[in-house]
């Protein structure tokens, strides 16, 4: 099955992998074809009306339209109401120049519609986009629609029916074949549909890799009413005597996201450093020289504040703090707060088992102590390696490197953005704060790992492009709104092309 969300996801993928959605609405117009001429067997002067409405479907039924008078049958095409969809208006041109072989009927009142008879009615109204109760001229359509003779054909999803739950929105096209595109859409199995499942070309890799489509469809417009906090609370844990700049790059990252509030904690001179750096980052002086399980007590309060906490960056070894690593993740376990847990930290928690509330980061060296097993060499078989890991871990893992493994034991992706540019020290901290900042956005586990991979990768290639190998995580940081700003031309930017499998 397929969620309107996915398929969106999916076509803009495709689009970025180069293939327009003009290719895919012309596959699918075909596909519908086909299914008429599998049922019908010859169509040469059949006749086949079209109810065409304002979307992407609609352009579905103008290709099907088409086709179909390319094989003598008599088309109508009835048009209810303006069409603006860019792909849908390129194949109507084509239908108002074929008017020899196509009747075309612009519908002005919807009173005019009667129902009539014909061999096909093929129903391209009402697409995945519907929302709400179905307003004229559709309502009427619809019913003029089912009360016409003939075999009808819905396209992709009955029109009036909603795709995602099955739920009827008022009158809804009865038909009796449905097809489907790509995969079984949910509320097709909520009627006794006959449903037949067209591939329309889109590349495996379109789901397989993580894509500018997948933030597309999840990103989250600010409300108008929004005041501060409700767009993140995020508390980044890190710093040691030693370093200091790893949890600032977390912070900084996390706060050009689009974070409302992110606070560091880290060792009282530490946090001085940390401030010093930007007045945007809230620091927590904790007491001491190294994180130890005496600041789990300052720390309750803050923990109860925010909505995602990441542990680890540049916080050390030490002996109290490795100790403190463990302490914090039994409290944060308890708590059921999303996490990433990244760094030292990871290194400090080395075979924990883990909730799905929890991010792991780990690099090939971390991996191997965290799991007491190295990555395997072969492609193939460290994704599989990953996604069994996951499974024993019950958590989900981002696992870095040439290409990226996101897996919670269940599902899995693939990123391929990034660069050579990237080995320079800090980006590994500035993807622990785009991973934490899109948990405490309220964004599932697993999506925030695959797209925090995602976006750090192309904001990396972004800076490669215009500094070359000498960019720094500063300037990674600094390309993050240019990623969420546009998805589809930051990944046309991209600067690696990389072969996975081979």
């Amino acid at each position: 099955m397929i969620t309107v969300r996915e398929m969106r996801a999916l076509e803009i993928n495709s689009q970025a992998l180069g293939v327009p959605t003009r290719l895919l609405m012309e596959n699918a117009g075909k596909a519908v074809r086909d299914a008429v001429v599998e049922r019908l067997g010859e169509v040469n002067g059949k006749k086949v009306v079209v109810f065409v409405g304002h979307g992407g479907k609609g352009g579905d039924g103008l290709v099907a339209a088409r086709h179909l008078a390319g094989d003598g049958a008599r088309v109508t095409v009835i048009l209810l109401g303006e069409n603006k969809h860019e792909d849908a208006l390129a194949n109507l041109q084509a239908i108002e120049e074929m008017d020899y072989t196509v009747e075309l009927v612009e519908v002005k009142d919807f009173r005019d519609l009667k129902p009539v008879q014909a061999d096909v009615f093929i129903d391209a109204m009402l697409g995945t986009g519907v929302k709400g109760r179905i307003r004229e001229p559709f309502a009427t359509a619809i019913g003029v629609f089912n009360g016409s003779k003939g075999f009808k054909v819905s396209i992709d999803v009955p029109s009036g029916i909603d795709p995602d739950t099955g739920e009827a929105l008022g009158e809804y096209v009865r038909p009796d074949l449905v097809v489907t595109f790509h995969d079984v859409k949910p509320g097709l199995l909520k009627h006794p549909f006959q449903v037949k499942v067209a591939k329309i070309g889109i590349p495996p890799e379109a789901w397989i890799y993580v894509g500018p489509g997948d933030l597309i469809v999840r990103q989250r417009p600010r409300k108008m009413v929004s005041k501060k906090g409700d767009n993140g609370r995020l508390l980044v844990i890190g710093g040691s005597e030693t370093f200091s700049g790893a949890p600032t790059l977390a912070a900084l990252a996390a706060m050009r996201l689009g974070v409302d509030l992110v606070y560091v904690a880290a060792p009282e001179r530490t946090a001085e450093t940390i401030a010093s750096y930007s007045p945007d980052i809230i620091a927590i002086k904790l007491k001491g020289r190294n994180i130890s399980p005496d600041n789990l007590a300052e720390l309750q309060p803050w923990l109860d504040k925010v909505n995602a906490v990441v542990v680890g960056p540049g916080m050390g070894l030490a002996d109290e703090t490795v100790e403190f690593s463990k302490a914090i993740v039994d409290l944060l376990l308890s708590k059921g707060k999303p996490t990433v847990l990244d760094a030292d930290s990871l290194k400090a928690n080395r075979g924990r088992t883990l909730t799905r509330n929890f991010v792991i980061t780990p690099h090939p060296g971390e991996y191997k102590i965290f799991f007491s097993e190295e990555l395997d060499k072969d492609p193939r078989k460290r994704i599989e390696q990953v996604v069994n890991a996951a499974k024993r871990c019950n958590c989900v893992i981002l696992s870095k490197g040439y290409f990226d493994v996101i897996s919670d034991g269940d599902k899995m992706k693939l990123n391929k953005t990034g660069n050579p540019g990237m080995t320079v020290g800090g980006t590994g901290d500035t993807l622990a704060g785009i991973v934490g900042g899109l948990l405490a956005m309220g964004y599932e586990p697993f999506d925030a790992a695959m797209l925090g991979a995602f976006i750090n990768g192309l904001a990396g290639s972004l800076a490669y492009k215009e500094w070359g190998p000498h960019i720094t995580a500063t300037d990674l940081v600094e390309k993050i709104p240019e990623v969420m700003n546009d998805p589809l031309n930051a990944f046309a930017n991209k600067v690696y092309k990389r072969v996975i499998m081979t």
